[in-house]
Parts: C-alpha cells; sequence; structure tokens
C-alpha cells in the first residue's frame, strides 16, 4: 500500500470502547508521535484526565447495565437517550443544534481536548481522529486541516459542529447512510468522503490479494452441502481469482464470538462452549473466546473452557493487556476465522472481507443501525439462543446462509478504507470506482 507514505498526522482518538482505536489501528504508520489518545499521553492536564477517566467509567458502567437486574433497564436509558440517533425519513434538515451539541460546545469552552490542542500546536498537521470531540475542538481552536472518521453506519448530531456550514471539519463515511446522515445534519458535500471503514491492511494486501485468498477458504468452510458453490462458483472465480479457489478444507470451522470494550455479553461466549461440546470435542469446530483487554473477562472464559473439559487448542481464549497488541491479535486470527459472532458494532465493516456477523443483541442506538445495515446488505445473521447454537448456526451453515452473507458482505461492503483515507490526505481527492473490488 503505497498510498500516503510520505503523509504524517496527528492520530487521536477517545478509550472509550474498541471501535474509535480500531478505526485509526490501520493508521499507525502516519501517526505523528504515535497515537493521541485523549486524556492519556496528549499532555492533558490532572483535571482534564480525571474528567476523561470519569466518562469512561460512565460509558463502560451504561454498556453493561442492560444485564443488571430492575435498575438496569432505566440505566441503560439513559445513555441511549443521550446518544439517540433520529429516523432519517422523512429527509428534512436536521442541522439544528442539539442539547449534546451545546454541552460538548460548553465543556471545550471549560478546556476539554485543552492537552490534545497543545500538542498538535507543536507541527501544523493534519488532524485524523475517529471521535467527535477532538474535531469538534480543533476546529473551534481554528485548526484548519482537521479529519473525523466515522465509526458506525449512523451517527449522532453531536458528530458534527454547532454550525456545520462554518466548520473545516471534513469525514471519512464508512458507508453510504452514514454519508447521507451528515449532509442531513449540514455538511457541504465537499466535506464528506465516502471511503468505508478504515480495515487493517494486513487483512486486505495489495490489490485485495490477502483477502482473496482468505476469502476463497473461507466459502469452502461455509459450504459443506455445496449449496452456495453451485449458484455462485463462477462468480467467485471471477473476482477472487481461480487460482485460489481450491475445494479443500484444511481447518476446522472456525468462530470467533468477541465481546466489547466494556465486557458487556461475556456470559454469551460460555453458553457457546457449552452448545458446541461435541463439536468442539471431535475436531469439526474451533471457537475463538476474545476478551480483549478485559482480564475479568478473560479469566471468565478461561474458566468455561477448563470446567468443560476443553482443550486450548479447541477453546482458544484470545487477551492483551495492550489494545495495540490486541489489535495485532485479533487481526491475525480473522485469516482463519469463518464466522465473526459479536454485537453490531464497528466490527460489522469487517463483513467487507468476507466474514459473516452473527449479530448479538445491540446496545446503544448507533448498533440498531449498524445492525440495520447488516441486514440491508445481506451480511449478517440475527442471533437465535446460543444454548442451541449446535442446531440452527449449522442449519444456517448446510442452507449455505452463512457463505451467502460471507459473499454478500465482501461484494456490498467497502473494503479499501485505509487506502482511500490515506489517498484523501496526499492528494485532497477521494478515488470512486463501481466494481466490487473498487470500493
Amino acid at each position: 500500500m503505497n498510498a500516503g507514505k510520505d503523509i504524517r498526522a496527528w492520530i487521536v482518538a477517545a478509550d472509550m470502547g474498541y471501535g474509535h482505536r480500531r478505526a485509526i489501528h490501520p493508521l499507525r504508520e502516519i501517526a505523528e508521535g504515535g497515537f493521541l489518545i485523549i486524556g492519556k499521553n496528549d499532555g492533558a492536564l490532572e483535571s482534564e484526565k480525571h474528567l476523561w477517566s470519569r466518562a469512561l467509567r460512565g460509558y463502560e458502567f451504561f454498556s453493561r447495565a442492560r444485564g443488571l437486574p430492575v435498575i438496569g433497564g432505566p440505566a441503560f436509558g439513559i445513555l441511549d437517550a443521550l446518544m439517540k440517533i433520529p429516523s432519517l425519513y422523512p429527509i428534512r434538515d436536521l442541522s439544528n443544534s442539539t442539547l449534546q451539541v451545546e454541552l460538548l460546545a460548553s465543556s471545550i469552552r471549560k478546556g476539554l481536548c485543552s492537552g490534545m490542542l497543545s500538542k498538535i500546536e507543536e507541527k501544523h498537521l493534519p488532524l485524523v481522529t475517529s471521535f467527535y470531540a477532538p474535531a469538534v475542538a480543533a476546529d473551534m481552536a481554528g485548526h484548519d486541516s482537521i479529519f473525523c472518521i466515522v465509526c458506525d453506519a449512523d451517527l449522532n448530531r453531536v458528530w458534527v459542529a454547532k454550525n456545520p456550514w462554518e466548520s473545516r471539519i471534513n469525514y471519512f463515511a464508512p458507508c453510504g447512510r452514514a454519508a447521507q446522515r451528515l449532509k442531513a445534519y449540514g455538511v457541504s458535500e465537499e466535506r464528506i468522503y465516502l471511503t468505508g471503514f478504515p480495515l487493517p491492511a494486513e487483512l486486505t494486501g495489495d490489490d485485495l490479494a490477502i483477502l482473496k485468498k482468505d476469502l476463497a477458504q473461507r466459502l469452502v468452510q461455509l459450504d459443506p452441502k455445496n449449496r452456495f458453490w453451485t449458484m455462485h462458483g463462477r462468480s467467485v472465480e471471477h473476482f477472487l481469482g481461480r487460482e485460489n479457489c481450491r475445494r479443500t478444507r484444511i481447518r476446522p470451522l472456525t468462530i470467533t464470538y468477541a465481546v466489547g470494550g466494556a465486557g458487556a455479553q461475556k456470559e454469551f461466549g460460555g453458553r457457546l462452549v457449552r452448545s458446541l461440546d461435541a463439536k468442539l470435542r471431535n475436531g469439526t469446530v474451533r471457537l475463538n473466546l476474545v476478551a480483549g483487554v478485559r482480564p475479568e473477562v478473560k479469566d471468565y472464559f478461561t474458566s468455561v473452557r477448563d470446567e468443560s473439559g476443553q482443550s486450548e487448542g479447541a477453546v482458544h481464549v484470545v487477551y492483551s493487556e495492550s489494545v495495540e497488541g490486541y489489535f495485532e491479535g485479533f487481526n491475525r486470527l480473522m485469516h482463519d476465522t469463518d464466522i465473526l459472532w459479536t454485537k453490531p458494532s464497528e466490527l460489522s465493516f469487517y463483513s467487507a472481507l468476507g466474514i459473516p456477523i452473527i449479530m448479538s443483541p445491540t446496545i446503544g442506538s448507533q448498533e440498531k443501525f449498524n445492525r440495520r445495515w447488516l441486514h440491508e446488505i445481506q451480511a449478517g445473521i440475527r442471533q437465535e439462543s446460543p444454548d442451541f447454537a449446535d442446531q440452527w448456526l449449522f442449519d444456517a451453515l448446510d442452507d449455505g446462509r452463512l457463505a451467502e452473507a460471507a459473499w454478500s458482505g465482501f461484494l456490498k461492503a467497502r473494503k479499501l478504507g485505509t487506502s482511500k483515507i490515506l489517498t484523501v490526505l496526499e492528494t485532497g481527492s477521494c478515488p470512486r470506482g463501481d466494481s466490487p473490488l473498487k470500493r
């Protein structure tokens, strides 16, 4: 990937779940001085660090609150109401300011993001951020080269400045719906780049060579009854190359179950181990349980595996002490992952790699829109009871539905987000292409 090789930029994220940091991870080679994480290594005063730490604790509490008895529903409802995304239809002007927009602007005037603003004054470079607050703060401070990566298929009004027609913020949209929403919020079309979500280069490769090889093998794994290949084999060979389409299974069916940054829904992983017990024991299925950087989730997954008597080869617990280490390990897993089971977070965009998504219940308004997007492009399947995954999941496998979902995600979702973002930073323009391999 040669685009942007000479570019340097301030790359900024917030430590609010994995999504914002996962979005910047593919841009690490252009990050001036490494990533800036708001309130951590951006030169923020202790008062600002405390504010961001409190915000993170609040985010994690509300994300896990839904599972709490009695207070869970109302507590989660507070966060969901604050970040609620209105219906796009009827299409109308949604540029008026909201309470969230006013609160953010007030917080910035009181010092929110002040550490980052001081840091980026050291060199006049583009600012690329995957969180709205740094973008709005830089805009209010008069910074003139600001790019904001949208991490979901739709977004709240708070992502856009109070007066969008005066704003300097440019946006990298992961899909057409997000771009349409930005226009409704008053962002001019010339400041919206429809790039796709920034996917790891190690999972796509030059001219998608790595992706094509991985997907060809995955489609074999996902079509044990030859239902999909009978209908789509010639199309697959056309797009992926006949040399990649060897019809030999080289591994057990591999399922990766991933929790979010707050550690919510870890119990589904335990239920999966119990449901798939026989298939794990006879070697027909391999299960990755991704704990991310949450030691308590790692301990839970490890105890479930040990209590079930499964081997580490059958049930692999994935954990890292650092977020960057977690992303690198997760990306390595994706080469051999046949099914990704997770809530519809930013990982929804990994459907572009030809990985079918089993969608666990949503947490938050933005995930509802991610789920809708996955349904629209036919790349996601709703989770049935994990207790009976050994039945319904394998019915979908035998019917070819999972292979269909993998192929649909590959054809319809955008795969070149990282290279297009680098191209925009280097040239100021975003190349477009009609072919599924050029989007």
